[in-house]
């Protein structure tokens, strides 16, 4: 997948196949390119959310980094905790209805990982996080909303900018951190590059 900038333009490659995030960079007006990393994101027993968006993010922007030498990587993950727990992606049907059962009617917290990385260098990383309340959700309708898939790619097992904003109630900080990508986060990271060119990318025009 490519932005509508011809590839010559192109300074930053998006390590995801996320499209919430190519919508998010693309609504910024950034010119990008697309290169999906392989990386294994289970989380590691006992391993802290945050803790675990960072590594993710890293090891995406690492991997991406063999493939394009030179170029400027930006890589993000996104996870969902309750309470002490870790809400990843749902395994299946049955796992995504068992995570919006314990999401539904509560307060739970989205954080987010995003890492620029320019050359060989690791770069730098912001971490973001929002508050998002659920409301309470009866059986049948999340039956319903898993019975539109579009529960079983996300983390926490629904989308906030689809279907599933019917049962927000409320978000304190930032939406696109929810939706997987915080608009503000990349803003920064590109506008402190030491590359006057990727700083020159954070006022970029659609």
């Amino acid at each position: 997948m490519k932005a509508a900038a011809s590839a010559s333009d192109t300074l930053l490659v998006l390590a995801s196949g996320s499209p919430r995030r190519a919508e998010i960079l693309s609504a910024l007006g950034i010119p990008f390119e697309t290169d999906v990393p392989g990386v294994d994101e289970s989380i590691a027993p006992g391993e802290a959310g945050k803790a675990a968006v960072s590594r993710l993010a890293l090891a995406k922007a690492a991997e991406v980094a063999v493939r394009r030498p030179g170029r400027s990587i930006l890589a993000a993950d996104t996870l969902v905790l309750l309470d002490d727990d870790i809400l990843g992606k749902p395994d299946d049907p049955e796992d995504a209805a068992r995570m919006l059962s314990r999401l539904a009617g509560r307060e739970h917290r989205v954080v987010t990982a995003v890492r620029l990385r320019v050359g060989p260098d690791s770069g730098r990383e912001i971490v973001d996080e929002s508050r998002v309340w659920m409301s309470a959700m009866t059986s049948e309708e999340i039956a319903w909303y898993v019975g539109t898939g579009e529960p079983l790619d996300k983390a926490g097992a629904y989308a906030v900018q689809g279907l599933g904003a019917r049962f927000i109630d409320g978000i304190a900080g930032s939406f696109t951190n929810v939706m997987g990508l915080p608009a503000r986060a990349v803003y920064r990271l590109l506008r402190e590059a030491r590359d006057p060119a990727l700083a020159r990318l954070a006022l970029a025009s659609p």
